[in-house]
């Protein structure tokens, strides 16, 4: 029985967006280990049959020491697992677990790129120094060996790979986790006063602030819709909101905040408008999940976003960091119900041509059987 290992930041990041990869795969006849930080779905992980491993990586943290630390904590465990697959999940899973791996000697990598994350949109010395050193983090840990790395986008494969200097036939493209069609249904639009949704972890760089500004711009011209935040701030994060941030925003009436929630199907069903002014994703699922509940979307014109709708379609793109053209954009839309059913019904076609769970969850599997795949014999020379 193969070994799968997932190495991944925290437990509810893997049960959001990759536990029907990894239900799958155990029902294909692997055994499948989870190592993760946890918070509270260990039993959840573990009620699905898989073996979690604790981990205590830091997603913000970039101490020295600490890192070293957490290679580790990982090294540790795959020496101990003996992984045929090890399957990297986002940015630090990949350098640190990357490393790891090479220490451990692990047979197979599959890395899974989500986007290129904060360092790749922060401007600055810094910034520019911080992206230097992961760049150089990628080509070692990327380059040599058995690694498959999984993209969402092709603006994120062609950096990437131009970094990491990655030959084609290392990469994979999967439109991101999929989206399960039968739970995001379409419903009818809702009647009375329009909700806008924008529904992501509450950074600055989702373009929260800029949603916020184009409400309050929105409301000052008289516009009758609430506006509607759902997640909640996130302190790992270097780019996340502060709380009494987010507390005078809705005191003042300029947003609701419905926190974090696990109904979204019926989140969705709520709103005439999903918006995401992001700065950039890897393929964000709100945006699948909104084509697949026929929502119209409102997202900026970066990677990621724009690979997650069809312009003039499914959906409309803004500049990103721009909040006047998208209280433009969702002031055009509001006005317009039968635009958004139009493009709803087309977001939903989209759905089920591109961004099926049942799809994805395939071609997770197509990269493992390849990867363990036994190499053709060669034949002997006469």
């Amino acid at each position: 029985m193969p070994v799968l290992l997932f190495i991944v930041n925290v437990d509810w990041f893997f049960v959001s967006h990759r536990l029907p990869i990894a239900i799958a795969a155990q029902r294909c006849g692997y055994q499948v280990h989870v190592a993760t930080g946890l918070t509270d779905r260990r039993a959840e992980l573990e009620a699905h049959g898989f073996t979690v491993h604790a981990l205590s990586i830091e997603r913000g943290g970039s101490n020295v020491f600490k890192v070293w630390r957490e290679v580790l904590e990982i090294w540790r465990v795959m020496r101990a697992v003996r992984p045929d697959i090890v399957h990297l999940i986002t940015i630090k899973p990949i350098l640190l677990g990357g490393l790891a791996a090479r220490a451990a000697a692990v047979r197979t990598v599959v890395a899974a790129v989500s986007g290129l994350g904060y360092a790749f949109v922060a401007s600055g010395a810094f910034a520019a120094l911080r992206r230097s050193v992961i760049g150089l983090l990628y080509r070692f840990v990327l380059g040599p060996g058995n690694v498959t790395v999984i993209f969402q986008n092709p603006d994120d494969r062609r950096r990437l790979s131009a970094i990491a200097r990655l030959p084609p036939e290392k990469t994979v493209m999967i439109h991101g986790s999929g989206v399960d069609l039968t739970r995001f249904a379409p419903q009818p639009l809702p009647e009375g006063i329009p909700v806008v949704v924008l529904a992501a972890r509450l950074l600055a760089d989702k373009g929260v602030r800029e949603f916020v500004r184009a409400a309050d711009m929105l409301k000052r011209i008289g516009c009758e819709a609430r506006f509607v935040l759902v997640g909640q701030v996130d302190p790992g994060n270097l780019a996340s909101l502060r709380q009494d941030e987010l507390d005078a925003w809705v005191r003042d009436g300029t947003v609701e905040c419905w926190g974090q929630r696990t109904d979204m199907p019926q989140v969705l069903a709520q709103a005439r408008l999903v918006v995401l002014p992001s700065y950039r994703e890897g393929m964000p699922k709100v945006l699948l999940e909104a084509a697949a509940c026929a929502r119209a979307v409102v997202t900026t014109d970066v990677p990621g976003c724009r690979d997650a709708i069809v312009p003039g379609v499914t959906g409309v793109l803004v500049p990103v960091r721009n909040a006047s053209a998208l209280a433009d954009a969702m002031s055009t839309m509001l006005l317009d119900a039968q635009r958004c059913q139009a493009m709803g019904a087309a977001g939903r076609a989209l759905a089920e041509r591109t961004f099926d769970l049942r799809d994805i969850v395939a071609a997770h599997l197509q990269v493992y059987a390849q990867a363990v795949a036994p190499e053709p014999a060669v034949a002997a020379r006469p």
